[in-house]
């Protein structure tokens, strides 16, 4: 069960992932409820059908977060393989799959469950935390959708999400397994290793250019290019339109006389407090006897304030400030919220002045003003340039606004040129690199529904500009096709050399591997080998120093009955490793809090195969009929 858990992690947290997706990684699929096809169908599930589009979608999802868990390091060219193909359909084909049951199973989501979740959204809301219209109606735009369509995907979403929920509910890990397998998880095993490189074989292995091509010939798949396109495109955006715009030096210095108080520190007050804490459910009583208690504590500083500081050491309850004689350092208005009526009393105070005790929630205080600091105003040139900026950024928004509609009609209009685009903007066109349909250098053309329109077929057949999209807030981009590659097999010329290398590796590692085998047979047997093997090093599954995983896996797995035992392990560079196991350590007592992470990843794991064992239950029901020319880029 140790290893199950072990080995299916990482699938089970994928899983896991894919079944009750975030409410931004929606893969478009409020087709559902209206069972339409849209273009060509990828695949049918029962009644309804998953579109080409609707695949499309998904799967530029998942190509983009493969690119950024790799940081952008991985070849676009990779990410367009059967494998992955096969993979986001399975996706799509599961949730089709769950939300029927889900529906059927009278999973309903109500609107104001909808509406609380969207109000909580941290992408909705503004620099204050609270839910911004303007910032809801700006990702709608972006992601190109309707709020209805965002707010029925969002409902799906979260039907998905309580369904699969009320499944997770009956995973449950018996007491003595979990125990069993933290005993396994803390016990530490003392391994040394012997590492059989390919490289030692190479010079075993003669080049043969006609396996080279063989190989071509039967994988020409994995040389094909993917289809690209060179674009030029326009940009208008408020920061451009910010460093263009003249702002009148007469308007900043109207806009500095108008809003002065924005343009200086507010007066502060240097604060003390003696505190006789009451609470404030107390009766009356208790705090007459309270209050009395503060009078008697402030009649004598009356006639020597000089002894606040050590009345407030010696009768102070508030022991944080009661240390520094009762200071509370700087206060401006608006700062003592929870205490309104200590903040009016210290307001109205001369410098030196004390209070007769001021009541508020807390207690009775008895304050001192120590210092005061007028409220003061920053000189004109001070704040120049800031004032300059805002109304930059003012009359850049304002000009925005009124190039944004000619923009999107310049653009169509005249679709054959980005010409007059240009002209309207006062930029020349840019140019861009290669770029595909799932990704491009250029941050500002790396958007997806941008490069969906790049590679629109009246964009790279009629050679017209795509629409102007919003690939950032205020920075629109509409662009043309300048040049076009379709994806295609590169020659055998080109890759010849590369296969021939890579082929010679494949046979170098077998032959590692067979030597490896070899020693290890003899090892099993009881013979005497002369192998330099490393220090040994005390490992357990947490810890596993620096053995790659896959030699800990099999670390781990090895029969430790009778000692020293050995094993090999594969690995996918080629590399051969042999093992030996020369001492054992059991676990001790394992702590609580590790016995609880082991029960709830046990638990998930036994959900994950209720959930998986019901997909594949409701997929005989439903019936399934998949379009393997979508998996396999024929269409």
């Amino acid at each position: 069960m140790f290893d199950f858990v072990t080995t299916h992690k990482r699938l089970i947290l994928v899983a896991l992932l894919v079944l009750i997706v975030p409410p931004f990684a929606l893969f478009g699929i409020d087709s559902y409820f209206t069972g339409r096809d849209v273009g060509q169908v990828a695949a049918r599930v029962g009644d309804h059908a998953i579109s080409q589009e609707e695949f499309s979608r998904a799967l530029r999802d998942q190509q983009r977060a493969i690119q950024r868990m790799s940081e952008g390091r991985t070849d676009p060219a990779m990410l367009d393989n059967p494998e992955l193909r096969q993979a986001t359909l399975e996706i799509l084909i599961q949730r089709r799959l769950l939300l029927d049951s889900a529906l059927r199973a009278g999973v309903v989501v109500s609107d104001g469950q909808l509406k609380s979740l969207i109000a909580g959204l941290q992408t909705f809301r503004d620099e204050s935390g609270k839910f911004s219209f303007a910032r809801y109606e700006q990702y709608l735009r972006a992601e190109d959708m309707t709020p209805m369509q965002f707010e029925t995907r969002l409902r799906q979403d979260l039907v998905l999400q309580q369904y699969t929920n009320g499944i997770g509910r009956t995973g449950f890990a018996p007491r003595t397994v979990v125990e069993r397998i933290g005993r396994l998880s803390e016990q530490q095993r003392e391994v040394s290793q012997h590492v059989i490189e390919p490289d030692r074989f190479l010079h075993q292995v003669k080049p043969d250019p006609a396996a080279a091509k063989l190989y071509f010939d039967a994988n020409a798949g994995e040389f094909r290019t993917p289809e690209q396109a060179r674009v030029e495109y326009v940009t208008l955006s408020m920061e451009s339109l910010a460093q263009q715009v003249q702002v009148d030096p007469a308007e900043v210095k109207k806009h500095y006389e108008a809003s002065r108080g924005q343009f200086g520190a507010p007066e502060t007050r240097q604060v003390s407090h003696i505190l006789v804490s009451v609470d404030a459910a107390a009766g009356a009583e208790a705090k007459q006897k309270a209050r009395a208690r503060a009078e008697e504590i402030y009649k004598p500083l009356q006639k020597n304030p000089a002894g606040f500081a050590e009345a407030a050491k010696k009768h102070s309850q508030d022991t944080g400030s009661a240390a520094r004689g009762g200071d509370l350092g700087r206060i401006s208005r608006g700062t003592m919220k929870d205490a309104p009526e200590f903040e009016e009393a210290a307001f109205k105070l001369k410098p030196g002045e004390i209070s007769p005790p001021v009541e508020t929630k807390h207690g009775y205080h008895i304050i001192q003003l120590t210092a005061l600091q007028p409220a003061q105003t920053k000189p004109f040139e001070e704040v120049r340039a800031q004032i300059e900026g805002e109304l930059r950024k003012q009359l850049a928004a304002r000009r925005f606004a009124e190039l944004a509609d000619q923009f999107k009609n310049v653009v169509y209009e005249q679709s054959e040129s980005l010409k007059p685009a240009a002209d309207l903007v006062k930029a020349a066109p840019q140019t861009s690199g290669w770029i595909t349909r799932n990704h491009a250098d250029d941050p500002l053309l790396n958007n997806p529904r941008l490069l969906s329109a790049i590679f629109s077929e009246e964009a790279l057949k009629s050679r017209r500009n795509t629409e102007e999209v919003e690939v950032a807030t205020g920075v629109l981009v509409a662009a043309r096709v300048v040049e076009h590659r379709p994806t295609a097999v590169q020659p055998f010329e080109e890759v010849g050399a590369a296969i021939e290398k890579r082929l010679a590796l494949l046979e170098a590692a077998r032959l590692a591997a067979t030597e490896g085998r070899r020693l290890l047979g003899e090892l099993k047997q009881g013979k005497s080998v002369q192998i330099a093997w490393s220090a040994p090093q005390v490992v357990s599954r947490a810890d596993r120093k620096a053995l790659p995983d896959p030699v800990t896996r099999q670390a781990f797995r090895m029969d430790v009955s009778t000692l020293p035992a050995y094993a090999g392990v594969d690995t996918l560079t080629g590399t051969y490793f042999l093992l030996r196991i020369t001492r054992v350590q059991e676990a001790g007592t394992i702590p609580p809090e590790k016995v609880r992470a082991i029960a709830e990843e046990l638990r998930q794991a036994l959900v994950q195969e209720t959930i998986m064992a019901h997909v594949a239950s409701l997929r005989q029901k439903a019936g399934m009929k998949i379009n393997k020319e979508v998996i396999e880029k024929k269409q």
